[in-house]
């Protein structure tokens, strides 16, 4: 191997300086590997996406970014804020129930300043980083790949490599490339957004918590506290949800399903819009595969799943971590065949399967009423909450609990196992948490 890195500029190129590329270079520059980073923008830039898993506190202590985070003063997160449309029923999905989460605490982040921290933080570690650098292509051969690149300048550069990781988000250049996108027509969601000020939030632990309130369409809404002034709120439709409202403008869109849905409209009496209304469509999808001779995809450049548990940015953090690890293991044998990344495919798929089944199952009625259940079996629930925790290879008997979680879900489409959830609730609100 020694002999290939000099035939090599550098080790490892990666596509993308979002979570997923600054986790993937900070790995292996902490490794002491040759990275350069190809980041299109200049940092900061928005981003949507601000709400953390637990278990990203593991990636972000392998890449040595956790006090960086902490230092920050983001909002806390202990967990999530599960609602009716109506307001009668409240769920509290905290992270700490769960003994198999063993650091429940985590962060609401404004993804522009969270993901220029990584970035600096990848740098910091070795990787070279060039921001303003669109890659082109990249041309894979028997000895490496090189990649083609157009700077700010609109002057274009080759540089070659011996590996390349694509971190670039929804575009997927490697996916697009070699046809390898899978969407998802069950989650064929549209989301409308927008930051508002003014917006109530929880007092002491549960102020940081994010609030998703379901609608009687199987549509929701998130809130989400991304600063002490700020909250991000959004709408996600099902299409057909969607198709069947009235056509008008997106921001009209927006105030006019807020009004319908009476939790929300209660929550934003006094909100004032700070931000432009932004809209995302049809943006869940997996790949055919997540690895080849010479590449890997990470975060969204792979797959990419409906935000309703916050699932993308713990994806894109592990998922560079792993290929990180991966690529340091075959630059260490000289192997870097799609052979050597099996286990990195083989955990890209299992995490999407297993975070896929519970997005799913939350657009249906039965897995629903099994949620909001007014006196939920503690265990029960807890299995379910150590996967919205991030923790998607739990313990095999958490494992059973949740398939029995899944069995009980589809006996409801068919029988009553439980008391079926009206679309319009009455009485005053009920509170369940996840240790009653």
């Amino acid at each position: 191997m020694r002999g290939a890195r000099a035939a090599h500029q550098f080790d490892v190129a990666v596509i993308g300086g979002g979570p997923a590329g600054a986790a993937t270079a900070c790995r292996l520059g902490r490794a002491g590997r040759r990275v350069v980073l190809f980041e299109r923008d200049r940092f900061p830039r928005f981003h949507i996406g601000e709400s953390l898993l637990a278990s990203v506190n593991d990636a972000l202590d392998e890449i040595g970014a956790q006090d960086l985070v902490r230092a920050q003063g983001f909002p806390m997160k202990w967990g999530a804020t599960f609602g009716t449309a109506d307001g009668a029923i409240e769920r509290f999905a905290d992270f700490a129930t769960s003994p198999e989460v063993p650091a429940p605490q985590t962060w609401q982040v404004p993804r522009a300043q969270f993901d220029e921290l990584l970035l600096r933080h990848a740098a910091a570690c070795g990787a070279e980083v060039r921001e303003g650098h669109r890659v082109l292509d990249a041309d894979f051969d028997g000895d490496g790949v090189t990649i083609t690149v157009r700077d700010e300048s609109d002057r274009e550069e080759q540089t070659r490599a011996a590996a390349v990781v694509d971190a670039s988000g929804r575009f997927g250049l490697l996916a697009r490339k070699f046809g390898l996108r899978v969407t998802e027509p069950r989650l064929a969601n549209i989301a409308i957004f927008a930051h508002y000020a003014g917006v109530p939030r929880a007092t002491g632990r549960r102020g940081g918590d994010i609030r998703v309130i379901a609608r009687p369409d199987l549509g929701w809404f998130w809130f989400i506290p991304v600063s002490d002034a700020l909250m991000s709120v959004g709408v996600v439709l099902p299409r057909p949800a969607y198709d069947a409202l009235p056509r008008m403008a997106t921001e009209v869109l927006l105030d006019h399903t807020i009004a319908e849905t009476p939790a929300v409209a209660a929550l934003m009496r006094e909100a004032r819009r700070e931000w432009p209304v932004r809209v995302e469509q049809d943006f869940s999808f997996g790949a055919r595969a997540y690895a080849g001779d010479r590449w890997l995809l990470v975060g969204d450049a792979g797959a990419f799943l409906d935000p309703v548990f916050s699932t993308g940015v713990a994806i894109a953090l592990e998922s560079g971590v792993e290929a990180g690890r991966a690529l340091d293991r075959a630059l260490a044998t000289g192997d870097l065949s799609a052979r050597a990344f099996a286990a990195f495919e083989r955990r890209q798929r299992q995490r999407y399967r297993a975070f896929r089944r519970f997005v799913l199952g939350f657009y249906t009625r039965s897995f629903r009423d099994l949620f909001f259940l007014a006196t939920p079996m503690p265990t029960l629930f807890r299995a379910v909450v150590t996967s919205l925790a991030g923790y998607w290879r739990p313990s095999r008997s958490t494992r059973a609990w949740q398939g029995f979680f899944f069995l009980l879900a589809r006996l409801q489409r068919h029988i009553p196992v439980v008391p079926r959830i009206p679309e319009v609730g009455t009485g005053r609100p009920r509170r369940y948490g996840t240790s009653s």
